[in-house]
């Protein structure tokens, strides 16, 4: 069933807003045209597509999670993506991430991961932690180590 999340962070410049809509399927298909985050977890992107920023924002917010939800789901689970609405007046990519990580924690009833957002007044801007996570798009080297 489909359900709507409502991330929202005030700040003196505005703030950061985001509604995602999805919905998760305890199911994959490998021939499917969705993007494999993790193991047996995929992400179904809406109808129409989206900004690619906004698609990798998004599966890095599954990544975030990946472990818990999978070993929940070891059988696979597709998240499908129905919406993604974010004003542009308090638009920054990384919202997809942070919206999709709260939308899985209420899904999934997940601990919260030390995933935010907080806006640093002396910088006038964001501050966007990722949990044991310093650098998003990078690979590091795991030398055999499973990611």
């Amino acid at each position: 069933m489909a359900r709507t999340v409502r991330y929202r962070l005030r700040s003196p410049v505005g703030g950061l807003a985001a509604d995602l809509t999805a919905e998760m399927r305890q199911s994959t298909d490998p021939a499917a045209p969705d993007i494999q985050v993790y193991r047996k977890m995929r992400l179904a992107l809406p109808p129409g597509g989206l900004h690619w920023k906004d698609a990798a924002w998004l599966s890095f917010g599954v990544a975030l999670n990946a472990r818990e939800v999978n070993a929940r789901f070891p059988d696979g689970v597709t998240i499908r993506v129905l919406a993604l609405d974010m004003p542009l007046s308090d638009y920054r990519a990384e919202v997809a991430a942070l919206a999709m990580d709260l939308w899985l924690r209420e899904e999934c009833g997940l601990a919260t991961n030390g995933v935010a957002a907080a806006f640093d007044a002396s910088a006038g801007d964001y501050v966007f932690t990722w949990g044991d996570v310093e650098n998003p798009f990078s690979d590091p080297i795991t030398w055999g180590r499973p990611v």
